[in-house]
């Protein structure tokens, strides 16, 4: 149903991650071991902060394993915080707008999971946009959906706070349609210097989301490691599923969770309660 990754720390060239690490990011797109489909080839997407205003920006179509342009830039482009996500659609199409990250302004969003029977309430959903962001809207997921909604409930003033109000807007449109479950949101967001991440379902079965541990500790652990010794303890990873098979250096999140990164790396954990409209005025 998706994979997806950010970093969060010092700057690293983008293909570290995705090609050069063991079970990386391409190499789930082919062989997930945790998600509803082995493969995810049904487009990619990268967004990263550099140099220039706002994230820079690379969508495509193409299977993240077959994609030579994204292998040029990953090798070129060293970024200390991006986003990036393998799609494995659950129903529209397979075109570059509906490829991750989405962005508006500063903000980027990722989303593994769906609006179940998005079709059946998706033009409810829709009037609950800010005009000024439904215009930005090109292509056709729930995915898009949830994250211009979220940018009407707040997002860049309080975005795990906006989000729990989407997502209880959302259980409570599905529950008047009688549609259950309602939803699947493993999500990544950031504005360019926080990055935070949900982890939540309706049904309390959500996909798999980890994080990594400390990166003092996972030095210890694996003092062999090369790359590992390279890590600051600044430096944080958000991903779908374990890169690599060392011990000691995930962690998943629970159920019904949050996960906040500030900048300088300070991790913050909490929980996540969807707040219905009479609850959320």
């Amino acid at each position: 149903m998706c994979r997806w990754m950010g970093w969060h720390g010092q700057p690293v060239l983008i293909e570290e991650l995705l090609f050069n690490t063991e079970h990386g990011l391409v190499d789930q797109s082919l062989h997930s071991r945790m998600g509803a489909e082995t493969t995810n080839g049904d487009g990619f997407g990268l967004g990263w902060y550099g140099l220039g205003d706002g994230p820079g920006i690379y969508r495509s179509v193409q299977p993240a394993w077959g994609d030579r342009n994204l292998r040029c830039l990953a090798g070129h482009i060293s970024s200390p915080l991006f986003l990036a996500h393998v799609r494995a659609t659950t129903g529209t199409a397979i075109q570059q707008t509906n490829c991750h990250p989405f962005a508006y302004g500063d903000w980027l969003f990722v989303h593994n999971g769906l609006v179940n029977e998005f079709a059946h309430v998706r033009r409810e959903l829709m009037l609950g946009l800010d005009p000024e962001s439904f215009a930005a809207i090109e292509g056709s997921t729930d995915s898009e959906v949830v994250f211009h909604l979220a940018l009407a409930n707040g997002l860049e003033h309080d975005p795990l706070g906006a989000l729990e109000r989407t997502i209880g807007l959302i259980e409570e449109t599905q529950r008047r349609h009688g549609i259950a479950p309602a939803i699947q949101a493993s999500i990544g967001v950031t504005d360019g210097a926080t990055l935070w991440a949900v982890r939540y379902s309706s049904e309390h079965n959500s996909r798999t989301l980890f994080r990594s541990e400390d990166a003092e500790a996972v030095r210890r652990l694996h003092p062999e490691n090369e790359r590992i010794q390279r890590l600051l303890d600044s430096d944080r990873i958000i991903v779908s599923e374990p890169l690599g098979d060392l011990t000691g250096a995930w962690h998943e999140l629970e159920e019904s969770s949050t996960l906040k990164i500030h900048p300088g790396g300070e991790a913050e954990s909490g929980s996540f309660t969807p707040l219905a409209p009479s609850r959320a005025s």
